[in-house]
């Protein structure tokens, strides 16, 4: 029996495994698989956030008990639990895809709660979609034990007729159908063979990003952030992390030790230099609040305009993350940077090195198709930006990867809601040159800052990706691409100037200039704003509207804490 015990690993575990008072709780412990020795050892909380709702998720199960095992074979004890998980893609155009964001603070809570309340010592996440990914590393974050994140890969992608294709196709096959240049017939075997098995979103979309993005920051296995979902050397990983864990634990290693705001920037220039996506920035900025890292929405802008853009990815580019771990994976990137003298190579790291001597046991260069040098670059700033003026006094973001698209002028064409602004388009109400503006999609106006690509892939599906601009306060998928603003803020429905605009007010944005303005004067825009009031709450009781009266705006990343 464990009574009073002095493994110094079991920093948290002792309150519930030691001494004579404990007696009921190891007596519960026993009846969960628990024997005398299991008392002494440390106690490892796995988050599996295996789930049917999604390939992203559907295979998470058995990486989570080859995780398992790894931690039973590095002398701990792992506790497996699960959480939920809300599919984007499945979602994306219904009421639905308004519970995505706020499923994130779920996990999180989620995470937090259970490793919290059970007195884990340390943390494993096993996750692979959109929001648990961020919610994870939120929960790390706030737990602040020895903790490290296992990305479950991505999906291949699919063959359509001798082309790979995947989700992003999908979505704009549907505008291609409305326009009448795509048959119902192929509308429908392309669906078929676009998703062939497990794994998240194949290209640079919220999944691969968030996954390169916590590689980067140290948080994940030097460079298991491109395998593929099927590949066996997932497995082979998912044992590892059970020894990584009890070296973190022996190090008293914990997350905002590696967390830094050093740590942060090479995220945030991993992401810029693979065009990765625009959720990223209010994901970042989440898990840097949850860190009490001091991170700002201008920082993204500020690395932007040095960071090298060094990939060929979809959703602007030709390849998917396949193709980057076939060429070398996240460790190429990330040495392109080191190389050029922007990453910072002394930032320590799960394995209890820092960045720099991981990176030094990979012996790869660019293979300049799907990831290119950073002495020459396919752009010499990154993929995304951030827009301010008049009409973004907080500020917005627009992914540059891909599209030359980067001035316009022309006039507004103003919906409340995604569903209104989504019918137009496909009814051919908006014409080139436009600015589609979708507003009351903001986090507390949604809420939840729905997602847009059921929108923005009807616009690219008929044709119109290279003359018709479109901002929202609501948020992207990480498949869209094109001249599209997200995140724009202040929201409209806590007064923001998106929420003023009027059918064909001229709205210019420039991104030299970093520059979203309406030419609307302050006096006009004052004169409408004292007419202006809030509409009602779309939700007034249940998880959509506690999320509504506690989330923050999205330039400080939409938390709630």
């Amino acid at each position: 029996m464990a009574t009073d015990t002095k493994n110094q690993l079991k920093r948290k575990s002792h309150v519930v495994t030691d001494g004579p008072d404990r007696a009921p709780a190891r007596s519960m412990l026993r009846a969960v698989g628990l024997n005398d020795d299991d008392m002494n050892k440390p106690f490892v909380a796995i988050g599996n956030l295996a789930s049917d709702v999604t390939p992203c998720n559907v295979h998470l199960d058995r990486l989570a008990r080859k995780v398992k095992e790894g931690v039973r074979a590095a002398d701990s004890v792992p506790f497996m639990f699960g959480t939920i998980t809300i599919s984007d893609g499945i979602s994306m155009g219904t009421e639905g895809m308004k519970a995505s964001l706020v499923s994130r603070e779920v996990i999180a809570d989620s995470i937090e709660t259970i490793t919290f309340g059970e007195s884990m010592d340390g943390l494993i996440v096993v996750a692979a979609c959109d929001k648990n990914m961020p919610g994870a590393m939120m929960a790390m974050a706030r737990l602040n034990v020895p903790s490290l994140f296992f990305y479950g890969g991505a999906i291949l992608p699919g063959n359509f007729r001798g082309k790979d294709v995947n989700i992003q196709d999908m979505f704009e096959a549907v505008g291609s159908h409305a326009q009448g240049k795509m048959t119902l017939d192929d509308l429908i075997n392309m669906e078929r063979v676009a998703c062939p098995g497990e794994g998240a979103c194949s290209g640079m979309f919220t999944a691969n990003t968030m996954s390169s993005a916590i590689e980067a920051m140290g948080m994940s296995i030097p460079g298991a952030a491109s395998i593929p979902a099927v590949d066996p050397r997932n497995e082979d990983m998912a044992i590892r992390a059970g020894h990584i864990i009890h070296d973190l634990l022996e190090r008293d290693l914990k997350p905002r030790d590696i967390m830094t705001h050093d740590a942060f920037e090479n995220a945030i220039m991993v992401v810029l230099s693979m065009g990765g996506s625009t959720n990223s920035v209010l994901h970042l900025l989440a898990i840097a609040h949850e860190a009490g890292v001091e991170l700002e929405i201008d920082d993204f802008d500020r690395l932007s305009r040095v960071t090298p853009y060094l990939s060929d990815l979809r959703p602007g580019g030709r390849f998917v993350m396949s193709d980057v771990d076939r060429a070398g994976g996240v460790p190429v990137i990330m040495n392109e940077l080191l190389k050029a003298g922007l990453l910072h190579g002394d930032a320590i790291t799960i394995t209890g090195k820092t960045v720099a001597e991981n990176l030094a046991e990979f012996d790869t260069a660019p293979d300049s198709v799907v990831l290119y040098p950073a002495s020459a670059p396919r752009s010499p700033t990154g993929g995304l930006v951030i827009l301010k003026g008049n009409l973004a006094p907080e500020g917005a973001v627009i992914k540059v990867a891909g599209t030359k698209h980067l001035s316009h002028k022309g006039p507004a064409r103003v919906y409340d809601g995604e569903r209104a602004a989504f019918n137009a388009v496909n009814a051919g109400e908006v014409q080139d040159g436009d600015v589609l503006v979708i507003r009351y999609e903001g986090p507390k106006g949604g809420p939840g800052m729905q997602e847009m690509l059921a929108v923005t892939g009807a616009i690219i599906g008929r044709g119109q990706g290279d003359s018709v601009v479109l901002m929202t306060d609501g948020r992207f998928s990480g498949a869209t691409h094109g001249p599209m603003i997200g995140h724009v803020a202040p929201e409209a429905q806590v007064g923001g100037p998106i929420g003023l605009v009027e059918d064909g007010d001229i709205i210019t944005m420039n991104v030299e200039n970093r520059e979203l303005s309406v030419d609307v004067s302050d006096e006009e825009l004052a004169r409408r704003r004292a007419t202006w009031s809030a509409p009602p709450p779309n939700y007034t009781h249940g998880v959509m509207a506690k999320y509504a009266k506690l989330v923050s705006s999205a330039s400080r990343g939409a938390v709630t804490t």
